[in-house]
């Protein structure tokens, strides 16, 4: 049994090094026609995929259940319903609420916001170490911490304390009025932004 478990039979490494050079391959063909958007991070339904990709990949070249063809058709539903669903986001603004995460606003110029922290479970020691990543020296650098769709967290900062925030890039950004308008952003301007 020892044996069996450290070697496992010779005559299986030449069709599980087939599984894996036609399942590879077509993972790569999956990916040109879809597009790229396979592999992202933009979404929780991205990352989704990703994982499920690599488990289906390591279940093929693996094991003798699933079977390739099963295994590869299994790929293929799976970029196929990412392609629909990215089409769909793409289409309908209803539907991309539906199923996309909002970003949220952790923390702006030195103001921790600790209802949005406990919202995306998030402590201040996983901020601050995002502002050490970011190379934020001070807490003046600061202008916006942002918790992505993604569950990445955005530093923004500049060292010109005077710097104008683009409002377009806070669109739906839950928590972002307030960091706006200690901005003198215009009025105008935040008509869109959530």
């Amino acid at each position: 049994m020892f044996t069996k478990w450290i070697t496992g039979q010779w005559n299986e490494i030449p069709m599980v090094l087939l599984s894996c050079l036609v399942t590879y391959s077509l993972i790569l063909v999956y990916t040109r026609v879809t597009g790229l958007r396979s592999f992202s991070k933009m979404s929780a339904s991205d990352f989704v995929m990703t994982l499920a990709v690599g488990s289906i990949f390591a279940s093929i070249i693996s094991m003798s259940t699933p079977s390739v063809v099963i295994g590869l058709t299994a790929l293929a539903s799976l970029f196929f319903g990412q392609w629909l669903l990215a089409l769909l986001r793409l289409k309908f603004n209803w539907f991309s609420k539906l199923v996309d995460n909002e970003p949220l606003l952790l923390m702006h110029g030195r103001h921790m916001l600790e209802e949005n922290l406990e919202k995306a479970n998030v402590t201040r020691a996983d901020v601050y170490g995002k502002l050490r990543e970011a190379n934020a020296l001070n807490y003046d650098q600061v202008l916006a911490v942002i918790f992505e769709t993604t569950g990445d967290i955005s530093v923004l900062h500049a060292d010109d304390p005077e710097i104008k925030l683009e409002p377009d890039f806070f669109q739906n950004v839950i928590g972002s009025e307030r960091l706006l308008e200690d901005h003198e952003i215009e009025t105008s301007s935040l008509a869109h932004v959530r």
